[in-house]
């Protein structure tokens, strides 16, 4: 990873300004391209209505809420989270968070955090004398 280097924390807790309930943790697969970042993480039976995403001071925040599954079943294990979520990642510097972009299909979030024009790595031509 270069200096944007993208450090992940995980939070059980959100911040009282945001929530004060416990929340789980849903997990994201991050990766680095020459002008951007990219995370996709599952969120199944989430809505784009259920769902805040913030960038702010180089931290992303995401938290929503899914919702309970529909039906009388007695499960024998349940590994997807239902109820609050949230999830935050210190982004460090070099994130043009104007051009942030969310894409939520078929329970998958997919956000694309471009790297501001300053930080990307330039090609310097060299010249033959």
């Amino acid at each position: 990873m270069s200096n944007t280097t993208m450090q992940v924390r995980q939070t059980q807790r959100v911040t009282n300004q945001e929530r004060s309930t416990l929340t789980y943790t849903p997990r994201f697969d991050i990766w680095e391209e020459e002008a951007a970042f990219h995370l996709t993480g599952d969120l199944p039976g989430v809505s784009s209505e259920q769902l805040e995403i913030q960038y702010e001071d180089g931290e992303l925040r995401i938290w929503g809420k899914a919702p309970p599954r529909q039906g009388k079943v007695e499960y024998w294990t349940q590994e997807y989270g239902i109820g609050d979520f949230y999830r935050s990642f210190s982004l460090g510097e070099g994130i043009d968070g104007d051009r942030i972009e969310a894409v939520l299909k078929d329970g998958v979030l997919e956000l694309t955090l471009p790297k501001h024009p300053s930080v990307q790595p330039r090609r310097i031509a060299v010249k033959s004398v």
